[in-house]
């Protein structure tokens, strides 16, 4: 990749990709790498300590490629793994280098940013994983951030897979849909606001809003994430401008490069040619 310093995306599969489509819509001038730890997923049924080993090791990965800024486009690897990269990984990296121009970002915290943005009475719905809601990080981020919001989280295990296997718009996924929607808001009655805590769920909004209620707003990620890596691009201008600028998109999946390249397209909504390695 020679001198180029893309920014890197990490998923543990294909929802990343969501993230990364509205990245590059929001930032088109940058190159990106986006790495899709396929072979491995789902992340949302593994302990927090394979978590954040796995997702150290795509990192890792994508740093030695010559990423200087990567955003971990999956939420489940945010909540387990990110302040634990943050706090212990980096500093040492830091120190080996002798400099700091190396961070790591998730998709969580500015998500949680934006609710005062989306919610009038302060109800919010999450629809995660199962580990993304064991962790109970949007709750712990709320409290910090809008402490007087209520949070609810809903546990959806059945629709990574569904979106994986091209099964988002069948029949079936209408029963696994509406299940979950359903008791989210039997949970709290007042929710006004329902947020797509996984980045595969936003190839399943027609299924969803088909079973949300008129007057609930579904509000995905990837325009979140995009609008707050610009700012923070603004803000630290010593690393924006480590930041190569070509207009490029790369990929890399642990998985095989043709399944990934077939599936990936469905995700971006343009071709994509990716390349397989060893995480």
């Amino acid at each position: 990749m020679g001198s180029a310093h893309p920014i890197g995306v990490f998923d543990s599969g294909y929802g990343g990709l969501t993230i990364l489509r509205e990245i590059h819509r929001r930032l088109p001038d940058y190159d990106y790498l986006y790495l899709g730890d396929n072979a491995r997923n789902p992340y949302g049924v593994r302990s927090m300590e394979t978590v954040y080993r796995f997702t150290l090791q795509a990192v890792n990965t994508l740093f030695e490629r010559g990423c200087n800024l990567v955003v971990l486009a999956c939420n489940t690897a945010s909540a387990k793994a990110l302040r634990s990269i943050q706090q212990n990984d980096l500093p040492a990296i830091w120190q080996g280098e002798g400099r700091d121009l190396k961070r790591v970002l998730g998709v969580i915290i500015p998500s949680v940013e934006a609710m005062g943005e989306f919610s009038v009475n302060g109800h919010i719905g999450i629809l995660a994983t199962q580990g993304t809601v064991a962790s109970r990080s949007y709750q712990l981020e709320a409290a910090k951030y809008h402490p007087d919001f209520k949070v609810t989280a809903e546990a959806c295990p059945m629709w990574v897979p569904l979106v994986e296997y091209g099964e988002a718009g069948s029949d079936g996924a209408d029963f696994f849909v509406s299940r979950h929607i359903n008791s989210l808001l039997e949970r709290d009655t007042d929710i006004d606001t329902i947020l797509l805590g996984c980045t595969h769920y936003p190839l399943l909004l027609d299924k969803i809003l088909k079973y949300v209620p008129r007057g609930i707003r579904v509000v995905a990620q990837g325009a979140i994430v995009a609008d707050s890596l610009a700012d923070y691009l603004t803000r630290h201008p010593e690393l924006e401008r480590e930041c190569s600028k070509g207009g490029s998109m790369e990929f890399l999946t642990t998985e095989s490069p043709e399944i990934f390249s077939e599936a990936a397209a469905t995700f971006l909504g343009m071709p994509v040619e990716a390349s397989q390695i060893s995480l």
